[in-house]
């Protein structure tokens, strides 16, 4: 990746139409990345994914993707431990079949259980998911996201251990997701900081110049997040991240998961170039 690029969560609202559209309307609307919503279904059929790969060169727009929402690689029901390595591994395949350069998920629940051992088991299911994964393609990312709950697996340091000792694994960093979770914190120009020396201390250089960010506004409370909302209605301080980003010339993409997706992606691209 050779510069920071910003698009949206799923297709524009504004399209009317299926990816290839939306594709088509990143482009239009100057943005340059799009995330392909597996979050309910793999809804793109194989058949499809060399026509999305082909738009998405023309209009040089990069796509990534969100594995379905009903994982959790700590159940202890088999069962549902091997479906969660099935939906990030189909992810990933149609991902890759589309030309998308990572797959976003989130890893799982501690289930009250103690989180070194709730990391030891989560680890093991990102190996099973690797082993599978590499056999189609050695370069798509798998990318464990920051969670916005103190319930989920997924705090900053978790993530970027993961990152660390395994390869073809780097972060999804929600930036929400860390303000709510947190309660609040994680929203001043000197914690953003924070963030990005962390990562560039764990995963060296690479580390920030392969960034998959997510960024909305957030509703939280004691208990973390609530839902998303438009930038300009939450509290959430997207001016002083997007000049961090720029301060320290991270590359990779910025993925939108507001409301307004088109617009507060359009929002966080001109503060970042003003900045």
């Amino acid at each position: 990746m050779n510069k920071l690029r910003f698009g949206t969560a799923g297709i524009p609202i504004k399209t009317k139409g299926d990816t290839i559209q939306g594709i088509k309307d990143v482009r239009k609307l100057n943005l340059d990345s799009m995330e392909l919503e597996f979050v309910r279904s793999i809804n793109i059929k194989k058949e499809k994914a060399p026509e999305v790969k082909k738009v998405a060169e023309e209009n040089d727009v990069v796509l990534t993707c969100h594995a379905p929402y009903f994982i959790n690689l700590n159940s202890d029901e088999k069962k549902k431990f091997h479906a969660s390595i099935g939906y990030i591994k189909n992810s990933a395949k149609i991902a890759s079949l589309c030309g998308g350069y990572s797959v976003v998920f989130h890893a799982g629940y501690y289930l009250k259980q103690d989180p070194k051992k709730v990391y030891d088991k989560i680890k093991e299911g990102v190996k099973k998911i690797l082993n599978e994964v590499k056999q189609f393609d050695d370069k798509i990312w798998l990318r464990p996201e920051t969670t916005g709950k103190e319930t989920q697996f997924g705090n900053l340091d978790e993530i970027l251990k993961l990152s660390s000792e395994l390869e073809q694994v780097m972060p999804c960093v929600d930036f929400a997701h860390l303000h709510a979770r947190s309660n609040g914190k994680f929203n001043t120009k000197e914690e953003f900081d924070d963030v990005l020396k962390k990562i560039e201390k764990v995963l060296g250089k690479e580390g920030l110049n392969n960034m998959h960010i997510h960024m909305s506004g957030i509703n939280y409370g004691e208990k973390g997040e609530k839902n998303h909302l438009i930038l300009e209605e939450s509290d959430m301080n997207y001016k002083d991240l997007m000049k961090v980003f720029k301060e320290f010339k991270i590359k990779g993409v910025v993925v939108c998961e507001s409301p307004s997706i088109e617009k507060d992606a359009l929002l966080m691209k001109k503060n970042y170039n003003l900045s």
